[in-house]
């Protein structure tokens, strides 16, 4: 008896301190992303400095794993902490375009890696070279 009366007020004590923004693995979310950045026209030799919003539109924290270059031209960064639900995180790519061929299009891609379903989202970083 002694037993459960200590161990019942340190269960009732976790359950207290439950924290709804934990991060568990294998908790999906969903998130909304414009998947295509237009830089416009540049000049070749210019650094593209792309930027996509990603909105949490789940019910779980947004956990971006990975944001793969699809080229060494292009460097990315992806937000560190876990996105909360209803809030927004920036995902930033620059293209360098020394090597790029003048009068034509670029167009360069991302793969964001995330705990969503699909768990592969493709962004593209679109511009004409001058």
């Amino acid at each position: 008896m002694k037993k459960i009366v200590f161990f019942l007020p340190v269960l009732f004590l976790m359950m207290a301190c439950n924290n709804t923004d934990q991060v568990e693995v294998g908790n999906k979310t969903s998130m909304q992303v414009e998947p295509v950045f237009d830089g416009g026209t540049v000049v070749k030799g210019e650094v593209i400095k792309a930027q996509f919003v990603v909105k949490n539109t789940g019910n779980y924290p947004l956990i971006i794993a990975e944001v793969k270059p699809g080229c060494s031209c292009t460097v990315a960064e992806k937000p560190e902490k876990p996105i909360k639900p209803g809030e927004e995180a920036i995902i930033k790519a620059d293209v360098a375009t020394k090597n790029a061929q003048a009068g034509s299009p670029l167009s360069k891609s991302l793969n964001v890696v995330a705990n969503t379903e699909p768990s592969v989202t493709q962004l593209v970083i679109k511009a004409n070279i001058k």
